[in-house]
């Protein structure tokens, strides 16, 4: 029992590591990272998944937000800005989250890394 404990440990911490090396990185990785591992390594299930990924990435952005403000790269008007609309943005898709059937959440959630992969290579 102590070994399978012992090995979930290593598992988190692999996974942790990755996500958060991405989201220091790019600013972002964070869900599009965390969440699939969550549920392929962890086996959680996808709305469980997605809500324990929130909680997740506020740790990694805590750290990037340190060191973001440490070397001077924060707009902090601008963040104050767009968090208006993120904060609202959050309770709808919170309360969203409990009640659309899993396969719609990930065909949007499948939509938005596909997007998001889209950018990164066409705009880059």
């Amino acid at each position: 029992m102590k070994q399978i404990l012992k090995n979930k440990y290593v598992v988190c911490a692999v996974g942790g590591l990755i996500a958060g090396f991405l989201n220091g990185l790019f600013g972002s990785g964070g869900g599009t990272v965390i969440v699939p591992f969550l549920e392929r390594f962890l086996h959680l299930e996808k709305k469980k998944a997605h809500a324990t990924a929130i909680l997740i990435i506020l740790a990694f952005t805590l750290v990037s937000l340190y060191f973001y403000s440490r070397g001077g790269h924060l707009q902090y008007g601008l963040a104050a800005q767009v968090s208006v609309g993120g904060v609202a943005g959050g309770y709808i898709g919170a309360k969203l989250l409990k009640k659309l059937p899993t396969g719609v959440i990930r065909k949007i959630f499948g939509a938005c890394m596909l997007v998001a992969a889209f950018r990164m290579v066409v705009f880059s």
